[in-house]
């Protein structure tokens, strides 16, 4: 691949499209800074909406669905944790499979990731808007079934551009910010389960209408169609802005493995705590059908039906605070990653330049004008939930095959944090990854195959502009090193189509297709492997991207 940028003095770097300057990414974050960026995107609306979603579909046998979440969720952050040590870049979800596989995999999982990132935002609007909804102010911004009125448009852009505003205050200003914000969400959740489990808790409603109702199908569904993953996911945050942190070696690691901890303890209360405080008249016609004034602001409405409407109120305020805070640090990441894809060669060099607070200005632009457009043809968060689960770990499944094979290509490279297992622990990360992207089923997954046309319309066309112009940032596509990508994509596609989860063909018997899955996944991911990039390629491309970002050093 061409040099993604030409050097200029230290501090900047010559945008050689347009002829103007980017500045360096500022490095001011510390091991604080990047927990509370990850643990601010993982305690999110999902902790507002996700224990009625699971309890819904799986019964109170959901609290094993938060537990195989967890495992899938600490399985990737373990995989992240080295390669956010190994490679602390801005960005650097989007750009690891650009390392090890080049241009193809690295634009289409830097696109993958972009998509997760941009659509995170604002359906931590539509959670601030559809919990307050009871509410005198906000009272005609939805509609009976979720959706936004003109008005509830209106104020939903708004709050879009107060994230964006926000970020433009520079990365310094955004930590601190986010930092504040991240203590009330930990603390009011704990406060909640505290509150519920001493003065409303029945143990009995775990079994008296059947533990799992739902049987397997139930538990392993709510995975990725109640929120639940989408929950725990946000971890990456903190491998997002590694670029700006003052010691990324020694602290992304810890930031990553720490948030994953303090989310999933906080996430797996909740549920017991939701299911046993629900009085036996809310679920007297089953799980399915569960039912109480106020259900539509779950843990707001239960807090009233106890006798605690004090807590109510609090749990309404924090459902601005708690989705504020990771809408806006989403909106961060959303610009970080097309500053990376643009370092890739994906995008154009406008992505890259920064404003005097060292903040990418054209990527939070257009991470505002993607939030906005998402208002229209997903105007609530159920909606969004599903597809963002599968963009997202879609995106993480990236992480795995990249992990395996800069271990093969680069065995020697440093590394503060090296993986034990790491050989066992990145295949079963990508196996879990490509079950959870299979258990949200064929609805959600062919939305999500148009998506990926779109992305491969955008960054495809551009790359292909790039390469016939002679651009400098013009990238290598290495299509034999991404061989393998078309074959799993469409492969997992063609499973769901067939498999029996949402809305399938039901061809495949169930657990018979979970097994094809997985034996599909490991062939994959030894695939992809044999075929990376060769070392020397790898270090070129890593060694382009460490020069420009140390702003010509």
């Amino acid at each position: 691949m061409a040099s993604l940028n030409q050097i200029s003095p230290p501090g900047q770097s010559a945008g050689s499209e347009s002829g103007t300057t980017t500045r360096s990414l500022n490095r001011h974050i510390g091991l604080v800074g990047l927990m509370w960026a990850s643990v601010g995107s993982i305690i999110g609306s999902g902790w507002l909406f996700g224990a009625k979603n699971a309890v819904t579909t799986a019964g109170p046998a959901a609290v094993i669905s938060w537990g195989i979440g967890a495992v899938a969720i600490v399985l990737l952050a373990l995989v992240h944790a080295e390669l956010g040590g190994l490679f602390p870049v801005a960005g650097g979800t989007a750009r690891y499979p650009h390392y090890a596989f080049g241009g193809l995999a690295g634009m289409s999982f830097g696109w993958f990731s972009w998509l997760q990132a941009a659509t995170v935002a604002p359906i931590e609007v539509e959670a601030m808007i559809g919990y307050a909804k009871d509410t005198p102010w906000a009272s005609g911004l939805q509609n009976a079934n979720g959706t936004l009125t003109t008005s509830g448009f209106i104020v939903a852009t708004v709050l879009m551009a107060v994230f964006v505003a926000i970020n433009f205050l520079g990365v310094k200003i955004l930590a601190r910010t986010n930092s504040i914000t991240t203590w009330l969400k930990i603390f009011v959740p704990l406060f909640t389960i505290f509150m519920l489990a001493i003065t409303s808790f029945h143990g009995s409603n775990f079994t008296s209408h059947g533990f799992a109702p739902f049987g397997a199908k139930g538990v392993l569904a709510a995975i990725s169609t109640s929120g639940i993953i989408f929950a725990l996911l946000g971890f990456e945050q903190a491998i997002q802005i590694a670029g700006e942190s003052r010691n990324p070696k020694r602290d992304i690691p810890r930031a990553v493995l720490g948030s994953v901890a303090i989310g999933t303890l906080i996430y797996t209360l909740l549920q017991v705590v939701f299911i046993g405080a629900l009085p036996v008249t809310a679920f007297a016609d089953g799980w399915a059908k569960l039912d109480f004034p106020g259900i539509d602001g779950p843990f707001a409405g239960l807090a009233t039906l106890v006798g605690l409407g004090w807590l109510s109120y609090v749990l309404k305020v924090d459902a601005v605070i708690s989705p504020g805070g990771t809408g806006l640090i989403y909106t961060t990441s959303t610009s970080r990653i097309s500053y990376g894809l643009s370092r890739n060669g994906y995008a154009p060099q406008k992505f890259e330049q920064l404003d005097k607070n060292g903040v990418p200005w054209f990527g939070l632009i257009l991470s505002f004008v993607t939030g906005v457009i998402c208002f229209l043809p997903f105007p609530s968060w159920h909606e969004l939930v599903n597809f963002i689960t599968s963009a997202s770990v879609l995106m993480y499944a990236g992480a795995p095959l990249a992990f395996g094979a800069l271990r093969r290509r680069l065995p020697d490279r440093e590394r503060s944090y090296r993986l034990p297992l790491g050989g066992v622990i990145s295949p079963a990360a990508f196996v879990v990854s490509s079950l959870i992207i299979y258990w949200a089923g064929w609805e959600t997954l062919y939305r999500l195959g148009i998506a990926i046309v779109l992305g491969y319309v955008l960054l495809g066309g551009y790359a292909v502009y790039a390469i016939k112009k002679g651009l400098p940032n013009a990238p290598r596509l290495n299509w034999k090193s991404a061989q393998w990508l078309p074959v799993y994509l469409l492969g997992l596609g063609l499973i769901s189509w067939q498999g029996g989860f949402g809305n399938g063909a039901g061809r495949i018997p169930m657990w018979y297709d979970m097994g094809v899955v997985a034996v599909f996944a490991i062939a994959i991911y030894y695939w992809a492997i044999r075929v990376a990039l060769p070392a020397e390629a790898i270090e070129r491309e890593v060694a382009d991207v460490e020069v420009v970002d140390a702003g010509g050093h």
